[in-house]
């Protein structure tokens, strides 16, 4: 069973729109997906509850009140939503569910110092110092020609940790979202652009590089 964890501990940064986005890529290529939120705010498993039934199905788990012990042993894709304000001992818990992790980064200068601290702090925990689970990071809801994108997508490219992918601020993901679909399941005619920012970062899923 393949585990990926997408997790900042800073808030808002769209952490459960990576999550049920990568759970519908791999939901829509035909595997057995399960969607854990561990986050009390309960974005993805409203999404899942929102799905429609004829779509490939996505199992929904309150990780954040039962755990996974409802995870189904077929789960091929275990997708993880963490919770914002992870640290310490509750940090170190999380990434030993993890075999990759995504950590998804906006651009605001508020955002970049946070999850420069967290990813300091992540790359401290012991499973990821072992080289036993892999992280990346993404620049997400970019604005094309702004300055503070382009501080974002400079200070990403010194952070140490792989920079596989930057997707823009649209209004597909809401469209999605809202109907408890992925962006890979909107018209082509809508949504091309946002699978063309998506394909660097399900090749690096598919690489030996995300994999510890």
């Amino acid at each position: 069973m393949r585990h990926i964890m997408v997790m900042n501990a800073k808030g808002g940064c769209g952490k459960s729109t990576l999550a049920t986005n990568i759970a519908s890529y791999y939901a829509v290529a035909g595997q057995r997906v399960a969607l854990a939120d561990f986050d009390p705010q309960r974005s993805s498993l409203d999404w899942v509850e929102g799905r429609p039934s004829e779509r490939p199905e996505v199992i929904g788990l309150a990780a954040f009140d039962e755990g996974l012990k409802h995870l189904p042993r077929t789960t091929e894709y275990l997708i993880i939503d963490a919770p914002a304000r992870s640290h310490g001992p509750e940090l170190t818990a999380l990434v030993k569910r993890a075999e990759t992790i995504i950590v998804p980064i906006m651009p605001s200068r508020i955002d970049m110092r946070a999850s420069r601290r967290f990813i300091r702090e992540l790359r401290g925990v012991g499973k990821v110092e072992r080289k036993q689970a892999r992280i990346a990071v993404v620049a997400n809801r970019f604005r094309d020609n702004t300055l503070i994108f382009d501080e974002l997508d400079s200070e990403l490219r010194k952070i140490g940790v792989p920079y596989v992918a930057t997707l823009r601020e649209a209004q597909n993901y809401i469209r999605a979202y809202s109907r408890g679909l992925g962006v890979f399941e909107l018209p082509e005619y809508l949504a091309w652009p946002d699978w063309e920012q998506w394909g660097p970062l399900t090749d690096w899923l598919s690489s030996r590089a995300s994999r510890p």
